[in-house]
């Protein structure tokens, strides 16, 4: 395994540096599906060239970074050439995948263990399902692979978008919920969430791994981990209003999110629908929206997979990078990478053709018509909303048959396959 995952990096790096040093990189920089308003590389130019001539950069709407942000990338601009900043979003990329390895591996061995202790509770004709020994090997090679080789992930380093820092937050905020280390997931997830606020809904996975076995104990945890976040991300925000000395950012960066106020077409669902509304009828779709893509979702699942806070994750991930309102496809890669995590519960999936099917047949129509649409003027707008849609709807398959497997699973490892039902045998079904 160690030269299998040797030989997947070589090619990693390889592949990012090669693509990063010739003009690809600029072609792809503007290109809907991996740059937004919200992690443009360009953006982020634009809005250091402003803060250094002592202009505000939040005066317009322009620059939707958080001060912190800036501060970061002025210093990054400032003494580094353009060939290593290229290398640092490689390195973090790199990175990614191995706190990925380092989350995949502690996560497998943890599983086996508690396969060990319950053991006893599962049906004796169904030892088949059981979680193989390898898997702790194995399965750690392919989420690293995966993120590594995944084109979303590779074309959204090689534009430099700011999701790869995002995704490496991401990535220690997983491997520290795995190592249930409160302090450590808080910072990483609040880092991840301050300049987007979707993703602090995974405050919940990190309650639950967090909490101790003890019940009565439980509810203190939760509220210890919940206060631990909110007070980490208040004081991260107070230090950006120290650093601007307003308030002016918040509006900028998540009045923007918000209110949605540029409908640049993008791989998500919000700019034809706001497009295409009423302004009578706006705040109320925006208000609906909204809350679809980032509370909607979050009790209701924790409450179902308090068992399992990693797919508790994975799904949110998920989910709030169908239903955001500026989503990439770094976005979409990063989730996609979690999956073999959850190998054991691909015995079960049903829609896994069809699926993978639809990621390749939309991501090669989505330039395809975005070119017929803008350049050739053969196609409009309805055109690549449709490969947008049909995109969100591929990945909705994926969200809902992996949560089915995952309950198919539990169901036939302790209730067996078949039951009795009204004298009648029933069969749980695969196919």
């Amino acid at each position: 395994m160690g030269k299998l995952l040797f030989f997947v990096y070589i090619i990693g790096i390889l592949i990012r540096i090669y693509l990063s040093l010739n003009d690809f990189s600029t072609l792809i920089a503007d290109r809907v599906e991996i740059s937004t308003p919200l992690n443009s590389w360009k953006k982020v130019i634009e809005g250091v060239s402003l803060y250094n001539q002592n202009i505000n950069p939040y005066d317009g709407d322009l620059f939707h970074e958080t001060p912190l942000a800036l501060i970061f990338f002025s210093f990054l601009t400032s003494k580094l050439s353009q060939f290593y900043i290229s290398l640092i979003f490689i390195v973090c990329d790199l990175l990614t995948a191995f706190i990925l390895y380092l989350t995949s591996k502690i996560f497998t061995k943890n599983l086996l263990k508690n396969q060990v202790e319950i053991k006893h509770t599962y049906m004796k004709q169904f030892s088949s399902l059981l979680i193989p020994d390898y898997f702790a090997e194995i399965n750690p090679v392919y989420v690293c692979s995966v993120y590594l080789l995944n084109p979303y992930t590779v074309l959204s380093c090689v534009s430099k978008t700011t999701t790869v820092f995002n995704n490496l937050f991401l990535a220690i905020f997983l491997y520290a919920m795995v190592k249930r280390q409160r302090l450590l997931g808080s910072v990483s997830l609040v880092l991840a969430s301050l300049s987007t606020f979707y993703t602090f809904g995974l405050v919940a996975p990190l309650m639950i791994s967090c909490a101790p076995t003890e019940n009565k104990k439980k509810t203190g945890s939760y509220i210890i981990t919940f206060l631990v976040c909110l007070l980490i991300s208040c004081a991260l925000l107070y230090v950006c209003f120290i650093i601007m000395g307003e308030w002016m950012f918040l509006d900028s960066v998540y009045g923007f999110i918000l209110n949605v106020r540029d409908l640049k077409p993008n791989i998500g669902l919000f700019w034809y629908f706001f497009t295409e509304m009423f302004e009578h009828f706006r705040a109320l779709f925006v208000c609906a929206f909204q809350l679809n893509a980032s509370i909607l979702y979050v009790i209701p699942l924790s409450i179902r997979l308090r068992h399992d806070p990693l797919l508790l994750a994975t799904s949110l991930l998920a989910l709030t990078a169908v239903f955001k309102s500026y989503p990439s496809i770094g976005d979409v890669g990063f989730y996609l990478s979690l999956l073999p995590i959850h190998r054991h519960l691909f015995y079960f999936m049903q829609q896994a053709f069809i699926v993978s099917c639809f990621f390749v047949g939309c991501t090669v129509f989505a330039p395809t018509v975005w070119h017929l649409w803008i350049y050739s003027r053969s196609a409009n707008a309805n055109f690549y909303f449709g490969v947008t849609l049909a995109f969100a709807t591929t990945q909705i398959f994926l969200i809902t048959d992996l949560l089915f497997a995952y309950i198919k699973r539990d169901f036939a490892i302790k209730h067996g396959m078949k039951r009795v039902i009204n004298g009648k045998e029933a069969r749980l079904m695969l196919d």
